[in-house]
């Protein structure tokens, strides 16, 4: 499924342990912190954003030095660390919570437990950790946490098996049951499964919530079957409990866009901003991008003008979506005016943003605009990744402009050495070596093959390239054949054919 549209799905459902916790909402563009301005404990762990870096260190140290653990803090972090995904500390707190004895775990701090204990370590770990509980401890929690990690992971019998232990058991009277399973079979690509978990729920006396129909509508999109998606949602606008919110009929008006049937489209698009908290930039970013993708310029610079004007700060997701919106419109323009306005935000600098714009530079030919982006950053000490340097190279390639593809590909290749696994374009090295051998001056390819082999070992062609360059040069080549000979490169015809041509000098 589409991530940005399963973003959309997910919007409204309340996952067991999310929902367990202590109510202390935190934004998503603030940060909690003192009241009275004094260093808190989440002052201490927000910045160790590694996943591999240990928080316990620092709970170990606040404790030691005499401050206070409040339970209700622990929690509060616990929840940010899991809405930030750093799901392995959080479990570290919980953890450190238990073992040190700071409160009796009653059902709701063991169905978090369990769920980050799934999420870090897998349903397996999390099962274990669920057969360990006391039975006055396995509740509907519990068990519904239980069952979020085995749909996570999707395991479809292990699923279903326990849905109906949680039927026998009473514990399956909530919409969040059903919603589990209806994610299951999107996600294993069973949509033709999802409307009958919806008959299911309703037969058993189960209200469908916001999110029971928006998965069912999602369901039926993904089968392009319009007609079933309007009838489901048709039936959820006649629900008295229900208050439509702006993200199903943005899923609604995805499909329609997909559907080509942009009228609809619109019309799904005017309801949903209607029901769009106006502080909501997430919700704006959602809708500029979908106009985007009826090629409506107009209301994408509208929104992102009623966007800038109703939240506090727009945060780097924010400038990333209207980039990529107005890059698939193929407004460049308008494009280098957000990106001089996110330079002059005072955000954290991320790469992802001006990238968008190299890149909707190289998607039009503009190789050199993209190149001086690229350079201006690098003169500035800015982060740039070999990926782009190489798409700006192979570019320049593919006009031939060779000279300037193998400049890109230098610093493409610079930026490699610090980003081991990752290897350079082969198309664009094979074609760049090609060339060496043909026109490059002897120090030059030397220069270049020396770059080259810190990040992908010698092998052929770049002997090869050596050889037609030293051969071009009137030099010996002796010695690369032996040193070719040691690293077990074997002579081909193509070498035999290359040293040919220094036969033909002489």
């Amino acid at each position: 499924m589409d991530s940005r549209l399963f973003s959309l799905l997910r919007q409204s459902i309340q996952q067991y342990p999310q929902s367990l916790i202590r109510k202390n909402p935190i934004s998503n563009r603030t940060y909690y912190t003192s009241r009275y301005g004094k260093i808190s404990l989440y002052n201490k762990i927000s910045p160790l954003g590694d996943p591999n870096t240990s928080v316990v260190p620092e709970l170990d140290n606040w404790v030691q030095n005499g401050n206070k653990v409040w339970v209700a803090e622990l929690q509060r972090i616990i929840h940010d660390l899991r809405k930030r995904k750093r799901f392995s500390q959080a479990l570290e707190i919980s953890e450190w919570m238990s073992k040190k004895g700071i409160c009796a775990f009653s059902p709701t701090e063991h169905a978090v437990q369990l769920d980050l204990i799934g999420r870090v370590r897998g349903f397996l770990s999390a099962e274990s950790y669920f057969n360990s509980l006391q039975n006055h401890d396995k509740t509907d929690k519990t068990y519904g946490a239980l069952l979020n990690c085995y749909v996570r992971q999707r395991q479809t019998d292990k699923s279903l098996s326990h849905l109906q232990k949680m039927k026998e058991m009473g514990f399956a009277s909530s919409p969040l049951t059903y919603n589990d399973i209806m994610c299951l079979y999107t996600n294993v690509g069973q949509h033709e499964k999802v409307p009958d978990v919806l008959t299911e729920m309703k037969q058993g006396n189960v209200y469908p919530d916001n999110f029971s129909y928006r998965i069912c509508i999602n369901s039926y999109g993904a089968q392009s079957d319009i007609q079933g998606m309007e009838k489901v949602l048709k039936e959820m606008e006649r629900q008295p409990h229900i208050v439509m919110d702006w993200n199903t009929y943005a899923v609604a008006a995805n499909f329609y866009i997909k559907a080509g049937l942009p009228d609809k489209a619109i019309e799904a698009l005017k309801k949903s901003e209607e029901r769009l908290d106006k502080r909501d930039g997430l919700g704006y970013n959602h809708l500029i991008s979908l106009y985007a993708s009826l090629g409506n310029k107009a209301e994408v610079l509208r929104l992102w003008s009623l966007e800038k004007s109703a939240c506090k700060r727009n945060i780097n997701r924010d400038y990333i979506t209207m980039l990529e919106s107005l890059v698939r419109l193929g407004e460049l323009e308008e494009a280098e005016k957000v990106l001089r306005e996110w330079e002059s935000s005072g955000n954290c600098y991320d790469f992802r943003v001006p990238n968008i714009v190299i890149i909707g530079y190289s998607e039009k030919g503009l190789f050199e605009k993209a190149e001086a982006m690229l350079k201006e950053l690098m003169e500035k000490g800015k982060i740039t990744t070999p990926n782009s340097w190489g798409t700006v190279a192979s570019g320049y390639m593919d006009e031939g402009e060779m000279e300037k593809a193998v400049e890109c590909m230098k610093a493409a290749i610079s930026l490699h050495v610090n980003n081991k696994g990752r290897k350079p374009n082969p198309r664009v090295i094979a074609g760049i070596l090609s060339w060496l051998g043909d026109k490059g001056r002897v120090e030059d390819v030397e220069a270049f093959v020396g770059s080259l082999r810190i990040v992908i070992p010698m092998n052929r062609r770049m002997y090869h390239t050596l050889i037609m360059a030293n051969i071009r040069a009137g030099k010996e080549v002796d010695g690369l054949l032996a040193s070719m000979k040691a690293d077990k490169i074997v002579e081909d015809e193509e070498t035999k054919k290359i040293l040919g041509t220094k036969q033909n000098k002489i």
